[in-house]
């Protein structure tokens, strides 16, 4: 029996489309991670021949030269724009072994079925292809989080979606059949004149709540936190929220990727290992 989906598949969709229209005032997050996966791309000393940008938006991802791509978006607005095809990323309409190089940037957070979607991407890989993915981690937006907690009282409802720490992604990777698997996380602070400015922002990269069962906010509840956002506010009126971006890096299994020792295969003991060494004189 397959479980409940944690997000409404067709909210996200129309939220996607609906964000495509003012993407481009909003794109930063993205963008700071799409820097981060191209200093880890141009780390690598290998050619990539075949690419998919999964979770593409506007296909501002910018391949290796000379590769093709294929890019997804589960927003129809936005695959049509990148000139790719409209699919969930846990339902990928690819062969396995298809591509060399998947990126994601920005998406995998709200996905339905996080590890299906990982063992999707893992599948579509040919062997000793390359994973990168970046997404909003579990440190993000501690301050909406705070002010609406506390403006609607004792049983606020919810308004953020769960959200991975780092360690989680760590085992998710590992769980979906990935090889040398490593996680990082990055913050990025933004500066806001307003808690609208910020959800604002949120609408425009397709990241507002579409959980599903959402109740909508009363405006005396929006009020009271426009308030407590304001009274966080610097000297100069502005407000800070943090934005925690987790990178998770993987490798599809090969025979000649780096293998960790047989147990039992070392030859020297741990007593050896720790005992001091002579002195010289």
């Amino acid at each position: 029996m397959d479980s409940p989906d944690i997000f409404d598949r067709a909210a996200r969709r129309l939220q996607r489309d609906r964000a495509a229209v003012a993407y481009r005032n909003a794109d930063f997050l993205r963008a700071f991670m799409l820097d981060g996966i191209a200093d880890r791309l141009n780390s690598v000393s290998r050619n990539f021949e075949s690419v998919l940008d999964l979770g593409c938006f506007d296909g501002g991802f910018v391949a290796p030269l000379g590769a093709r791509v294929a890019r997804v978006d589960a927003g129809f607005a936005f695959a049509a724009t990148a000139g790719g095809v409209q699919a969930d990323e846990d339902r990928l309409p690819f062969a396995d072994g298809a591509f060399d190089l998947v990126v994601s940037a920005g998406v995998l957070d709200s996905v339905g079925d996080l590890p299906g979607a990982l063992t999707l991407a893992r599948r579509v890989l040919r062997p000793d292809g390359l994973f990168l993915a970046a997404f909003a981690g579990a440190g993000s937006l501690g301050t909406l989080r705070r002010v609406l907690q506390e403006a609607e009282g004792d049983r606020p409802a919810a308004r953020i979606h769960p959200q991975v720490d780092v360690r989680s992604a760590g085992d998710l990777l590992m769980r979906a059949g990935f090889a040398l698997p490593v996680t990082d996380t990055e913050t990025l602070t933004v500066r806001y004149a307003s808690l609208f400015s910020l959800l604002r922002d949120l609408r425009a990269m397709g990241a507002a709540n579409v959980m599903p069962g959402r109740v909508r906010m009363r405006r005396d509840v929006l009020a009271r936190a426009a308030a407590l956002f304001a009274e966080r506010a610097d000297a100069d009126g502005r407000t800070s929220e943090t934005f925690e971006v987790i990178t998770m890096t993987g490798w599809a299994p090969a025979p000649s990727q780096p293998q960790p020792a047989r147990r039992g295969s070392g030859t020297t003991s741990l007593a050896q290992a720790l005992r001091p060494s002579p002195e010289k004189s």
